[in-house]
Formats: C-alpha cells, structure tokens, sequence
C-alpha cells in the first residue's frame, strides 16, 4: 500500500510537471494571438515573374495586415511602437516618394497622427497635397481638414470646403460648409445666454430689494406708533427704476418710511420684476429654437430639382447587405461592474435584426482576444456593398501619449488604470476598419472617452434644398461613396452607466428612436434625434453628456453615409 501511495505521488508530480508548461503555453498562445491580430505596416516580398524565357522579381510591396497575415505570406514587419512611427514611415516613404498615390496618403497620415510624439502637420500637407494632386479622394478630405482645423497652414475654410468638394466629386454651392453655420449658432447661443444671465440677475437683485423692503414693513409694524416716520424721498421710485437697467446692491429701506410708501416700491419693484421674467422667458423661447444640428440649405439645382420625383427612395437601390457586432462588457474581472452594456445589447441585437434585417454576432463579458478576433474575422464575411455597424458598450478609458490623448476599449480581463494590460487601443481599432472591405461603416461607442475613436471635426452635413430626406438620385450618390463614421455617447469625457430606464442614458434613447423609426433613417438623421434627447436625460440628473458625431478619417472615409432601412427586415 506505501508502494501503491508512492508510485501514485509519483505520478501525480510528473503529470503536475507536465501539465504546468502546457498550461503556460496556453497562456502564451492567448497572448500570442492578440498580437498576430494587430495590424501592422508590412513589406512582402517581391514576387518572381517571368517575361518569355526570363525571370525577374518584382519591388516590395508595402501592405495594411495584420502581423499574423504578415508572417504567413514572407513579409517583414516591425512590432508595433505607438511611442514610435518612424518604423511605419520606413514602410510607405519609398513607395510615396515613387509617387504612389496610397503611400503618400499613408505618409501623410502617419505624419498627422504623431502617436506619441509631436504631430508634423507640415509634412503631412505636404504628402496629402501630393496625394490630393493626383486625385485621390482620401488625400482631398484629409487634406481639406487639415485647412478647416488651422493645422501646418493657416485656417482657411474656403480652401477646406473646396478640397471636401473635390473629395467627394461635386460641383461647386453643393453643399455648404457646416462647421461655418454652427459658429454662427454658437456665436447666437452665447449672446443669447448672456441676456438670460443678465436678466436673472437683475430678477434677483429686484427680488432682493423686494425682501428688504417686507422686513422693513414688518419691523415697522412692531414699532410704538409714537414715532413720527420720515417721508420718503422725490427719487427713491426713479432710483428702483434705474437698478433695472444697472442693477446693483439695495440700500437698506429707512424704517422710517410709512408702511404704505414702502408697499408702494414693492408693488412697483414687483411689476419689474414681471416685466423682466416675461422678457427673459421670450429669449428662453428664442434660444430653445436653435436647432441642434441644422442641415445647410443650400445645394446645387441639380440635387434640388430631384426632390420633385422622390418616388420610393429603395427602388432600383443597393444597399448591400447589413451585419453587426455588437459588444456588451458588464461583468469585469479587475474592475467594477457595470450594470447595462448586457441589457443595451441583447435589446439592440433585437432591433437590428427583427426591425432592418441585420446579421447580428453579439459578444458578452468578451475578452481582448475574443473582441480582436471577431473584428478580424469580419474581413471573411464582409463584401464590398456591405454595412457594418459596431455598437461597443463598457468600460473605456484614456491616456496621455506625448501631446495626444488616447482612447480605449476596455475588456473584461482588463487591467485597471494605470496598468493598460489588454486595453484596446483606437488605433487598433482604427486599422482595422481601415482594413475592411465594408463600403459603409458606422462605430457607436457607449463608453468613457469614446470621442477620443477620431480627432476629425465635426461631421459635415450634407442636405437636400427644403428636404428633410434624401430623394433617390442623392442616396444613390452617398452609396456610392465609402463610409467611415462614428457616434460616440459622451465625447472625450465620462458617461452614465444607468439612465433610470434599465439602460444607459445613451442607449435608451438609441433603442426609441430605432425602435420607432418607420423611414429610411441616415446617420446624421440619427444623431440629431440622439443629441437633444441625451443631453435633458443626461441633465435632469445632475450631469452634463453630450454624444458627437465625426469620420474616423484615418480608416477609408470618402464623405458617404450610414442608412438604416426598415424595409429590409422584411426581404
């Protein structure tokens, strides 16, 4: 029996030695696979033709794979440094020196973005500019934000909305520039905020004085009447009048001013202040008009004169086909729980299948290797027409790189601040969608610093003349073009986990508007329903969350657009 013991102790310590590298080279896989997920610049190597009775090999060919794909194929890579993009700059310089178009527009790009270094916008004009010059379309758009923003040349807004222009093949006064119609909004925002401040002020120093004025009377009305008051004075109402228009601390009521005098400056002080709420009310109203989002009006009379023969906008209309990844993090293993992303996706899987005929993988609880891999294998499944929409809701974070922010998606196996282990970069995400080969894409991220996916400005809405929809010839035209955007719940800042509705204060008012949508919705149409409503929910509780909605310029954005059809659900 201590024979039979030992031998089994025996056994047992060399499956224990055995079994232990295994599991550490389970370990390692994992890790392994993460990093052939990500996207690297890679050289292949140059392929060996033959011309008659010769042979000869081609130049190396600089590609976007993954590290994985690189290897596979005989290509050379470096890992991947965010703090450095002098070894990308290696891969694409001599291909945008021989004057390819795509390398000086990939130049230009690494140039821009200066991911843990300083930014040299110089150079990148002088890529795209290249780019540009040669027509293509990636290089117009990037190039026409480097002159909207100011950045390596001088803001010049005319010059941007012409390169947009350029960019997207329309002709000139077809579309209008945006962010130019928004600093008008901002500037009528900010002067009608100053006279509703002005006016509440003034309504509360009136009402102060207005309370002066009833301790006063009450501390009369307690005196002997013995005491002979003294009348008041010839300015005392031309004074009240006066404080309207520059309002400024109440002198102390005399108390001996007749109760009835002092009943008087009240009634008088009373009727201003009426006054001044009833004008500060009308400017509430004008201020409420502004429109969140107003769509420009002006548009060429080509585009315009299609409205008159709309017909059914998907007759005779492609759409391609539609597929989903849906991303629902609650349940962390180093970080505290969040109690909706579950919830907000299961519901909004339901919608976009039942309602707009979606494909729809949903990921709960997913790792870093189970979030990569599915995004990768979304190259296999997609075609050229296809749609794409990523819906991302969990925990996210951010990261000071040189003069840049980064942002982050984080998994469940997620480390907590300020160790980054398995956090997903934007930069990963960003080439990887740069990679796909969906025409139209459209990322919407429920989580902290989810604005920080693109530092593109503001997305540029394109309209109709007098139309609030798109008339066939026009969605024919932005179908045409491929699509890059995103929709971030609260910017470059946190957001609520919880609305009070189950969900998170984003993604109810994602699923109402979906949910009730009966029209072909597009994703400005979307986001200027988001917006407003976000934005009360949000400040009814004490916080202030403003969703955005940009490209995500560095990925293949060519100015196109995202449509929800409900119609589909039903082919």
């Amino acid at each position: 029996m201590a024979y039979l013991t030992t031998r089994l102790i025996g056994v047992l310590i060399f499956l224990v030695a055995i079994a232990a590298p295994a599991a550490e080279a389970q370990d390692t896989t994992s890790q392994g696979s993460v990093s052939d997920l990500q996207v690297v610049d890679c050289l292949l190597p140059g392929q060996v033709r033959r011309l008659g009775q010769s042979r000869y090999i081609t130049a190396r060919r600089p590609i976007m794979t993954t590290a994985g794909d690189c290897r596979i194929r005989g290509g050379e890579y470096t890992e991947f440094d965010r703090a450095d993009y002098r070894t990308a700059l290696a891969v694409w310089l001599p291909a945008a020196e021989a004057g390819d178009p795509e390398a000086q527009t990939n130049a230009g790009e690494i140039f821009e973005k200066g991911l843990g270094t300083t930014p040299n916008y110089g150079a990148a004009l002088i890529w795209y500019s290249k780019a540009a010059e040669q027509g293509y379309s990636r290089a117009q758009f990037n190039l026409g934000t480097l002159y909207e923003r100011g950045l390596g040349v001088e803001a010049d807004k005319l010059t941007a909305l012409n390169w947009y222009r350029k960019a997207w093949d329309m002709p000139e006064d077809s579309v209008i520039y945006q962010t130019a119609a928004r600093e008008a909004q901002d500037q009528q925002r900010a002067k009608l905020e100053s006279e509703i401040s002005k006016k509440s002020n003034q309504i509360t120093l009136l009402r102060s004085q207005v309370d002066r004025l009833k301790v006063s009377i009450d501390a009369l009305q307690q005196r002997p009447e013995t005491t002979e008051p003294t009348p008041p004075a010839e300015n005392d109402s031309a004074q009240s009048s006066e404080q309207v228009n520059d309002p400024t601390p109440a002198a102390t009521a005399s108390a001996s001013l007749p109760t009835d005098d002092l009943r008087d400056q009240i009634a008088q002080l009373e009727s201003m202040i009426a006054g001044l709420s009833e004008e500060k009310s009308e400017v509430e109203t004008e201020y409420a008009a502004i429109p969140v989002f107003r769509q420009p009006e002006a548009v060429t009379a080509e585009l315009a004169s299609s409205n008159s023969n709309k017909g059914d906008p998907t007759e005779n209309t492609s759409f391609g086909q539609y597929y989903a990844l849906i991303i629902g993090n609650s349940d962390y293993r180093h970080m505290v729980d969040l109690t909706t992303p579950q919830l907000d996706v299961e519901k909004i899987g339901s919608i976009l299948e039942g309602r707009y005929g979606f494909s729809v993988k949903v990921l709960l609880n997913a790792s870093d290797v189970e979030v990569m891999h599915a995004i990768n294998d979304l190259n296999s499944e997609l075609d050229e027409d296809d749609n794409l929409l990523i819906y991302y809701a969990g925990h996210g974070s951010q990261m000071e790189m040189g003069d840049l922010q980064a942002g982050y998606w984080l998994p469940v196996n997620a480390d907590p601040p300020p160790r980054d282990t398995h956090w997903i970069s934007n930069e990963s995400i960003t080439r990887h969608l740069g990679r796909l080969k969906a025409k139209r894409v459209l990322v919407v991220a429920d989580s902290c610093y989810a604005g920080l996916l693109s530092d593109a400005p503001d997305y540029l809405f394109l309209s109709q003349s007098g139309s609030n929809n798109y008339s066939a010839e026009f969605m024919k035209y932005k179908l045409s073009r491929s699509s890059r955007l995103m929709i971030s719940s609260g910017g470059n800042s946190p957001v609520l986990d919880n609305g009070g509705t189950g969900h998170s204060v984003f993604a109810s008012a994602f699923i109402n508007i979906l949910g009730a949508n009966e029209q072909i919705m597009s994703g400005p149409q979307l986001f200027s329903q988001l917006k407003p409503i976000v934005l009360e929910r949000s400040e009814a509780v004490g916080f202030r969350q403003e969703p955005d909605f940009k490209t995500i310029k560095i990925s293949g954005n060519e100015a196109g657009d995202f449509f929800f059809v409900p119609a589909l659900a039903g082919s």
